[in-house]
């Protein structure tokens, strides 16, 4: 094993990042940075009839917005390169060659067609040493047939020889020690001759060991894998450089019932990829998490904790405290539940963290879809008066219309709009305003408009002072007639906080046209 930790993400460009690949990579990010280690990223191009050409670059963005920086790799350089498998064909063929030299691989001629065929006769039919001497390959046709076939340019494969009855063993950080036996193992297709290209599983092994990588993490899907991945380093003498496994717990349904998908975001509301993504062979539009208004450290922070547990309380974690704290052997076996929900309140956290200057801009971008021209400053000050409310939403699961605290700044919309948009109407059957509009409504709104149109200044605590004495002499309760006039409905802030916003002229031009319409 190499002395310097080395790790690293190697994505497949066949469609956006899946959210547990950036769960992946993540648990890649804080193991290297906390063994000061260092990151690869390499782009297994190997499936070359699925390859989309706008998925590395999405990738690679996608990093970006999340703040998981890279040591070496595609785009980043590093002296291990080329980084891209499509690039290392001639690399591969070598030791496909060393493979087929020292007996541990064999030519396989066989078709699609003759494959189906002995499926076809045989249940469970699977290419390995029970099966192999029946079929067409360099062991039953020999080598003056072989390379007869091979001159003519037959498509061939090259196929891993794997003997059966031994017990392989897996030493995973995570698992201990995994045993499977060669026995339930096919011999699997390592090249093939029409693309003149390895499949995952050879390419995977020899890129691994070249590029000095210290320890594999990857998904639990992957396991299945390791066993050939061992023979494979056994076949070309590499023990010594094996890397050690970490096979992470699958992300599962927010039921918990199977691995999440697509499909369970649409349903229920989330995404489940890092940024937008527009499918160029459909134009199917998928949502992202950044333009849904998360947060990348916040994204980061509830992804560490699906399937990792510190050992503490702490939920809330910077980037520093995650590395400091990351620990492979407290990863879980089980498959973690994607709870959505927690990962609304992880951005909330995050959001309310941020000073409001920070958010002005993203806040004004949003009130300008609406038609709304604001300035930061506004923007803030209502950020400040609103981030604590809550909304209503359709629970994707029940169908319940439930409550929540605003997580997003999209939230703040159906919150706030007042603050811009005067009431033009006064729906006389909403409860609110049927309740609380009431008879003697209108001279306590002129008396009270009459005391804030002689404030020396508009200022929060110079109107609540005005206000309050005019409340204890009179024993008048105003407040929620004034939240009529100014807004229309039961919502928003502290009405001297919303009026001090308005201004003046506003506020008492709003209190003349509720009297007049009311």
């Amino acid at each position: 094993m190499s002395a310097k930790v080395r790790v690293r993400f190697a994505p497949s460009p066949t469609g956006p990042l899946h959210i547990g690949g950036v769960r992946t990579a993540l648990y890649n990010y804080l193991f290297a940075r906390q063994n000061g280690g260092e990151m690869i990223f390499r782009i297994e191009d190997t499936d070359t009839e699925r390859f989309v050409p706008t998925a590395e670059e999405y990738i690679i963005e996608s990093f970006k917005w999340l703040g998981i920086t890279f040591d070496e790799g595609v785009s980043f350089g590093g002296e291990y390169g080329p980084y891209r498998q499509s690039d290392r064909r001639e690399i591969y063929k070598k030791y496909v060659g060393e493979l087929l030299a020292s007996g541990h691989a064999y030519i396989a001629f066989d078709t699609p067609e003759e494959l189906d065929a002995a499926r076809a006769a045989q249940d469970n039919f699977q290419y390995d040493a029970s099966t192999r001497m029946s079929m067409r390959n360099s062991l039953t046709l020999g080598e003056e047939e072989t390379q007869r076939l091979m001159a003519e340019g037959t498509p061939y494969t090259v196929r891993f020889k794997v003997e059966p009855g031994e017990d392989i063993h897996i030493n995973d950080i995570i698992r201990g020690d995994v045993v499977i036996n060669s026995s339930v193992l096919d011999d699997k297709v390592l090249y093939k001759s029409t693309k003149e290209l390895p499949t995952y599983h050879l390419a995977n092994i020899v890129d691994d060991h070249l590029m000095k990588i210290s320890h594999v993490i990857r998904g639990e899907e992957w396991l299945p894998s390791a066993p050939l991945h061992v023979l494979l380093y056994r076949a070309f003498g590499w023990e010594d450089t094996m890397p050690q496994f970490a096979h992470l717990p699958l992300l599962l349904k927010p039921t918990g019932n199977g691995k999440l998908s697509k499909r369970d975001g649409d349903k229920l509301g989330f995404p489940v990829f890092p940024l937008l993504w527009t499918d160029p062979a459909t134009g199917n539009i998928s949502r992202g998490y950044r333009e849904d208004g998360y947060l990348p450290e916040a994204v980061l922070n509830f992804l560490a904790l699906l399937g990792w547990n510190p050992g503490d309380d702490q939920e809330i974690m910077t980037m520093d405290e995650m590395i400091a704290k990351f620990d492979l052997k407290k990863c879980s076996k089980a498959g973690a539940k994607f709870d959505y929900v927690k990962g609304w309140w992880f951005n909330r956290e995050y959001l309310l963290k941020r000073p409001a200057a920070e958010v002005a801009p993203q806040f004004v971008e949003l009130l300008a879809r609406q038609g709304v021209t604001a300035t930061e400053e506004q923007a803030a000050a209502v950020f400040e008066m609103m981030k604590m409310k809550n909304i209503e939403y359709t629970d994707g699961q029940s169908g319940q219309t439930k409550k929540r605290n605003v997580s997003f700044i999209a939230d703040l919309w159906p919150l706030c709009d007042f603050f811009f948009i005067a009431p033009a109407r006064f729906d006389r059957e909403d409860k609110f305003v049927r309740k609380n509009w009431t008879d003697h409504s209108a001279e306590d709104m002129r008396r009270l408009r009459d005391i804030l149109a002689a404030l020396p200044d508009f200022e929060v605590e110079t109107q609540r002072a005005a206000v309050d004495a005019w409340v204890a002499e009179t024993g008048v309760k105003p407040w929620n007639a004034w939240r009529v006039c100014l807004v229309g409905q039961g919502k928003g802030p502290d009405m001297h906080e919303l009026a001090a916003f308005l201004g003046r002229e506003e506020t008492l031009r709003r209190m003349d046209f509720a009297i007049e319409q009311l």
